[in-house]
């Protein structure tokens, strides 16, 4: 899932405004950007408005179905938070994982993660390697 504009996403917060004032709850224009931001799983408006003008915006968003490698064990997953790192390009992401993956390689004893936290660029890379170089996290949208 790709981020959309800065437009779109302006206009998807003027919806949720006019729905919640349909029902009677009546917010600010930029208390619906900001809860649209949090929805989006970053920290505030400021940051998702400057990720979604970049060319290379973050093509993960919370609530996506991600496939990869987890320290070389495959996985099948679900995004469960996301939020932009300062003013780096590296992103904090959680996966919950469909299935624990077994992350110990000796066949006398294993040691199984079900939610991992990690740092990724927003080519969902982890930025940090194992001993061997391969980075902790390779994940890509289950298609």
């Amino acid at each position: 899932m790709t981020l959309p504009s800065v437009a779109e996403l302006k206009a998807q917060a003027k919806r949720l405004r006019a729905a919640l004032a349909a029902k009677g709850q009546n917010i600010s224009h930029s208390q619906a950007l900001e809860l649209l931001s949090a929805q989006l799983g970053f920290r505030d408006w400021n940051t998702a408005s400057a990720t979604a003008s970049r060319p290379n915006h973050m093509v993960f968003s919370v609530g996506d179905r991600v496939t990869g490698t987890y320290l070389q064990q495959p996985f099948v997953g679900e995004i469960k938070a996301l939020s932009k790192m300062g003013s780096s390009e590296h992103y904090n992401v959680i996966v919950l994982f469909d299935t624990p993956v077994d992350v110990v390689t000796f066949d006398s004893f294993s040691a199984y993660r079900s939610r991992v936290t990690c740092l990724i660029r927003a080519d969902g890379i982890a930025v940090k390697k194992t001993s061997n170089g391969e980075p902790y996290l390779k994940m890509k949208p289950l298609e």
